[in-house]
């Protein structure tokens, strides 16, 4: 595999890693709600999620052709339709640093990858745009998947670490943060659709 094709995979892989998303902007918001300690089984969630949804993918890519482009279709608007209830949930939440952390669970951040059209799409892309071209063996498939998805943990970890650097203003400001954060999932739920 030619260098400049490692290197265009990782490009796309960062820049679609870090973009906002839906598991980025529910690890954002529930960490400025929560913190990181009542946060974390939602963040683990979030992060083995990513890495089952990847390997799906890899196993796609390499055989079930048929299946799972029809059911990435009618997912679409599933995973739609679920952004915009965590858009609609964000927007009119307010800050509870002492809460319960029922909200926060492995559960939700788990099951919200398995929704979320954009790290499908994400994941088959890489694979067909620059992996299998010059292998489909599984083993590389699903290497480079986990590679995809390590990147996506760090790129969702990074998106915390925000979320604990503003926590106080957040506190102050949160009606306004939670808008364009809820906007902003308005925004992924266009760009699945369109």
């Amino acid at each position: 595999m030619p260098g400049y094709v490692l290197t265009n995979f990782f490009i796309y892989a960062i820049v679609n890693a870090f973009t906002p998303g839906p598991g980025n902007i529910l690890a954002l918001n529930t960490v400025t709600n929560y913190g990181w300690k009542n946060g974390k089984r939602l963040f683990f969630g979030i992060f083995t999620g990513y890495y089952a949804v990847q390997i799906i993918c890899a196993v796609f890519v390499y055989g079930v052709g048929t299946f799972l482009p029809n059911a990435l279709n009618v997912m679409k608007y599933i995973g739609a339709a679920y952004i915009l209830w965590l858009a609609i949930h964000i927007a009119v939440s307010k800050p509870e640093p002492a809460a319960d952390t029922g909200s926060a669970s492995f559960m939700k951040g788990f099951l919200l990858q398995f929704i979320n059209v954009k790290i499908y799409m994400f994941g088959i892309t890489a694979l067909t745009g620059f992996i299998a071209p010059y292998s489909t063996a599984l083993v590389v498939l699903i290497g480079f998947e986990l590679l995809i998805a390590t990147i996506g943990t760090i790129a969702t970890m990074t998106w915390i670490g925000v979320g604990i650097l503003i926590q106080k203003v957040y506190l102050k400001h949160y009606r306004v943060i939670n808008i364009i954060l809820a906007l902003t999932l308005g925004e992924c739920i266009w760009s699945m659709l369109k």
